[in-house]
């Protein structure tokens, strides 16, 4: 065949349409999907939960009314409502529907899985809590179902529609608020549970992943009393509740930032708010600092520290890691090594002479260096250290970590309006496409990266890790399970290699005050 005719065959598979897929019988009825060129089969827009509007706005996840006939789960469900992200951003994947109606989740399958068994592996989205997309390009699931899994990306409520305390609140929910998007999470692994078997996934063995606040929600699922035995593995990708970012607060702090969004919306209570369109309650909800997780003593029942002490997590084996330039701190301008010095000193007051030892500048050429090293390490390399800590410590299972160091291969005079390519380095979310096989996905409405072989196989390497823990628990034969006593992590980059935890000994003087917010700008935290 010629390389034309090669070329037209392969867009014509590209662009054929897919097909009609096997119907599947669940809890509610039957569903049915389509199969794609590939013969991934997908269904897409499940219902997991009944719409959380009107009445059921700001209630815990209520049980899907049954139907008569097929479902056609053959496109995505609109996303929990939130603002939108403009074309010129570094992730835009296209505009996407919005809705307060979108408890909804997607299952891709391998060829002929039904009657299997197989591993199954649900995505659970970030954003800060504020935005994300079960729909989104580089989430998407059918190159990982095409090896052997059963991919599921579930939706939450997000913002204050998804994560509102208040006093009325608490008096309809027996003495809680809040957390109504984690008790999404919950229903939807629920759903699965119940019904992952018609698609030929394994109940019996769920990884749950998360990214950001994603990865913050797997590891609050972790410790969750309500999510025990729903999954059996987790994988966290830069995000967690240990540390001093967006950890949650007790139930009466979060109670009177509710009292100030009412304030804000001029109503008499929670009722009158259930009245407001959606867009107003998010609106207001802007110039109000928040803190979005709250310890209610039901989903969660303490801080994670204290509860993973307590032994009372799920035991299972943990994943985990963050990327090499990431990072939720500033330490302000800082050019020369007197700005540097001084700003550590007014960073860390307690414990300035340890984190200058342990962050050696010699020349004006190390300052950039050091500092974004230790904003990453202040904020994200604590939170993933913590856990894996806390699970070494307090649990029987292994935790593994790594640390992504790949920077992308920008195109040619590439911009974006929140990502700046020539200093953006191994990024926050950047690690995802490689992990899930999407890094085409970049390029969907113009090229913005160059991909290279070694990026392909960083891309296979790194997808087959993920694959192998989702079957075995173990993420590769030469991956080191953290021990505390010499603390490692699998480096991800073109040369995959095992070295010691980044500054590991030096974590604990980067404590710093709690931080309510991360500075995000324009930028959805993904």
């Amino acid at each position: 065949m010629s390389r034309r005719l090669a070329l037209i065959a392969a867009l014509a598979g590209l662009m054929a349409p897919p097909v009609q897929a096997q119907l599947r019988r669940i809890d509610n009825g039957v569903v049915e999907g389509v199969t794609a060129p590939s013969g991934v089969e997908m269904w897409k827009g499940i219902p997991f939960a009944a719409p959380p509007v009107r009445a059921l706005r700001w209630k815990a996840p209520q049980p899907v009314t049954p139907w008569q006939g097929s479902y056609h789960a053959d496109r995505p469900a609109p996303m929990c409502l939130q603002p939108l992200r403009a074309r010129t951003m570094n992730h835009y994947f296209g505009n996407e529907a919005t809705s307060e109606d979108c408890l909804y989740l997607n299952v891709w399958a391998p060829p002929e899985a039904a009657g299997k068994a197989l591993p199954v592996i649900v995505w659970i989205y970030g954003g800060a809590f504020n935005v994300g997309s079960a729909n989104m390009a580089n989430y998407d699931g059918e190159a990982l179902a095409a090896k052997g899994v059963v991919r599921v990306n579930l939706a939450y409520r997000v913002g204050p529609l998804g994560f509102l305390s208040h006093p009325d609140l608490t008096k309809e929910g027996g003495g809680a608020s809040g957390n109504y998007g984690l008790m999404d999470q919950i229903a939807g692994l629920e759903w699965v549970r119940r019904n992952i078997a018609a698609f030929g996934g394994d109940p019996g063995n769920v990884t749950i992943v998360g990214q950001s606040a994603g990865s913050m929600s797997v590891a609050l699922l972790q410790q969750s009393p309500r999510a025990k035995g729903l999954f059996h593995k987790v994988v966290g990708m830069s995000g967690s509740p240990f540390g001093e970012l967006l950890r949650p607060v007790p139930l009466a702090e979060a109670e009177a930032q509710g009292d100030g969004l009412q304030k804000a919306l001029n109503t008499d209570g929670i009722e009158a708010m259930r009245d407001l369109p959606a867009d107003r309650v998010l609106s207001a909800a802007q110039g109000i600092p928040r803190e979005p997780i709250v310890i209610d003593g039901q989903v969660l029942t303490g801080a994670a520290q204290d509860v993973f002490a307590r032994r009372a997590q799920s035991d299972v084996p943990v994943m985990i890691g963050y990327t090499r330039d990431e990072n939720f701190m500033s330490l302000g301008p800082v050019k020369t090594i007197v700005e540097w010095q001084a700003a550590i000193r007014k960073a860390f007051p307690q414990t300035a002479e340890v984190v200058l030892k342990a962050y050696p500048v010699k020349s004006e050429a190390d300052v950039s260096r050091a500092v974004a090293d230790v904003q990453r390490d202040a904020t994200l390399g604590r939170q993933m250290f913590g856990w894996a800590r806390a699970q070494a410590a307090n649990g029987k299972a292994p935790a593994y970590a790594w640390f992504f160091t790949r920077r992308q291969p920008y195109a040619d005079g590439i911009r974006f309006a929140d990502h700046e390519p020539a200093t953006a380095g191994a990024y926050h979310t950047g690690d995802v496409p490689y992990w899930f096989r999407t890094l085409d996905s970049l390029n969907l409405f113009r090229i913005t990266r160059n991909w290279e072989a070694g990026d392909r196989a960083l891309e296979d390497r790194m997808s087959a890790m993920l694959l192998s823990f989702a079957r075995t628990g173990k993420p590769a034969p030469d991956w080191p399970a953290f021990d505390p006593k010499r603390p490692q992590v699998m480096r991800l980059g073109f040369d995959a290699d095992v070295i010691d935890w980044p500054n590991f000994k030096a974590l604990d003087a980067l404590a710093t005050q709690p931080v309510s917010r991360p500075a995000t700008g324009s930028r959805p935290r993904d």
